[in-house]
């Protein structure tokens, strides 16, 4: 006999008790996977990731609030590095994409598919090769055409997103709702010139001159809702 295939460790967020359990039976009827957690939270997915190994966490975008799942995310590669995260969602949009590789997700699942498109997920994402990166490359070529390249593409956008400290997604969220910076030195209880300094960085990340520049690019790309 061979030896034993190690099996792909899988955690489960979702706040709907049917669908966690319909997906925890699906996956364990795969003889290459195995559910090692599941959780009806972001707040709990994120205690139990730091509890039990896993290769993949499935996670719902919307369970205690509309984006726990993208907080979740957030949390997640702030504290283990790179998680592989699948977002389960209802949407299959460019909008949907661009919310997974903001918040570091390597690929998307829509609610209702098919079991077998649900497995070739978790198996790409596994092996390295996550599906969304081709629906990426394609969405990424038309904002290129769109923007002409110009150094305030999207991708050049959403990868200076990636790359925020959850302070300075707080900062931005801040600035989008319009508050001056001795309003959110006030409400964060620290100095002026300490909130004027992490905008200077802000600013060098997306090669900007004014905050009005950024908040402008994350309106006009459609991007707000990662940031709130």
């Amino acid at each position: 006999m061979g030896e034993n295939k190690k099996k792909i460790r899988i955690m489960i967020a979702d706040d709907v008790p049917l669908l966690l359990e319909d997906m925890t039976e699906l996956i364990d009827r795969q003889d290459d996977m195995e559910v090692v957690g599941t959780a009806g939270s972001g707040k709990r997915i994120v205690e139990l990731a730091k509890e039990i190994e896993f290769d993949i966490i499935l996670m719902d975008i919307e369970m205690e609030s509309l984006n726990s799942g993208i907080l979740a995310a957030e949390q997640l590669r702030e504290e283990l590095g790179e998680p592989n995260i699948i977002f389960l969602t209802v949407h299959d949009t460019n909008e949907m994409i661009l919310t997974a590789m903001g918040a570091g997700a390597v690929d998307y699942l829509v609610k209702g598919c098919g079991e077998e498109e649900i497995l070739n997920h978790i198996r790409s994402a596994y092996n390295g090769n996550p599906i969304m990166e081709r629906k990426v490359h394609d969405v990424v070529m038309r904002e290129y055409v769109r923007l002409q390249k110009s150094e305030k593409s999207l991708l050049f956008f959403i990868n200076n997103i990636s790359g925020l400290t959850a302070a300075e997604r707080e900062l931005i969220k801040m600035l989008l709702e319009g508050k001056k910076v001795k309003e959110i030195a006030k409400e964060r209880c620290v100095e002026i010139v300490t909130i004027k300094t992490q905008i200077k960085g802000l600013l060098r990340k997306f090669g900007c001159s004014r905050t009005k520049e950024v908040t402008k690019i994350i309106n006009d790309l459609n991007l707000t809702h990662l940031f709130m």
